[in-house]
């Protein structure tokens, strides 16, 4: 049975960001849910979710936050499953903040951390965790490379062209 990859984020204004991650995510056609918890608000809920993902049948959890940006590091004190940050721009030290909060996690409790707002790749970080058990999303990981690679070259040939115009 496939796993699940559950985002989560801080707030309702990190969405914008987000979606990205969710839209990622449904292109492989990896079961998805979403859900706004809160490191400092709804802290209860949050461990809840994290301790009882496994068995839910989450295989990875994406959490996004801005500013002091705690969740990632509250979800992975609470889970065995990889857990991804993804730091949200969200104050006046675009994003530097957010960032730190969530890569700089004690011994113990590892948080992956992609780019400030780099949801894709977190995203495209969680598939290629569940991929090493799914060979179905591990060839379309290979697409989407083949994919890319056969953009650049593209590219290098119109370069190419417009080099020598000049």
């Amino acid at each position: 049975m496939a796993k699940k990859v559950a985002v989560i984020m801080g707030s309702d204004s990190d969405w914008g960001t987000v979606k990205g991650a969710v839209k990622m995510l449904k292109s492989f056609d990896v079961e998805t849910e979403v859900h706004v918890m809160s490191a400092h608000r709804t802290p209860a809920e949050a461990s809840a979710f994290a301790s009882g993902a496994r068995e839910a049948g989450f295989g990875v959890i994406i959490a996004a936050a801005g500013k002091a940006a705690h969740l990632a590091g509250v979800l992975a004190a609470h889970t065995t499953l990889p857990v991804i940050g993804i730091p949200i721009k969200a104050s006046t030290l675009d994003g530097l903040d957010a960032l730190l909060s969530t890569v700089q996690m004690p011994k113990g409790i590892p948080v992956a951390t992609v780019a400030i707002d780099g949801a894709d790749n977190a995203a495209l970080l969680a598939i290629q965790i569940l991929a090493l058990s799914d060979e179905a999303l591990s060839a379309k990981l290979l697409e989407m490379k083949e994919e890319m690679a056969e953009g650049v070259r593209e590219k290098d040939a119109k370069m190419q062209q417009e080099a020598e115009r000049l």
